[in-house]
């Protein structure tokens, strides 16, 4: 079975990859708190439909590159965020 995780994209600038960010929760081995953490994946977008900010559902895949181990699976939720552009 392969993993599958959401996650948020933080980087849109290269063709047909993303970096997406996976927060997971975590308790302290010693203290016993509760710690939070992300996990940077970076994931084969074939069509660049996802972009910045953008809540994204991926699965893991054999290795594409260097770096890329997951696959774009679908765009849970458009980002909101206004591009504003200067002139």
């Amino acid at each position: 079975m392969r993993k599958r995780a959401i996650g948020t994209v933080t980087r849109d600038k290269t063709l047909k990859t993303r970096r997406v960010e996976v927060p997971r929760l975590y308790r302290h081995k010693k203290y016993g708190k509760t710690l939070r953490d992300k996990t940077i994946c970076y994931v084969h977008d074939e069509n660049n439909e996802s972009h910045v900010g953008d809540l994204v559902e991926i699965i893991e895949s054999r290795p594409l590159s260097k770096t890329k181990r997951w696959n774009l699976v679908r765009i849970v939720q458009k980002s909101v965020a206004v591009h504003v552009e200067t002139v």
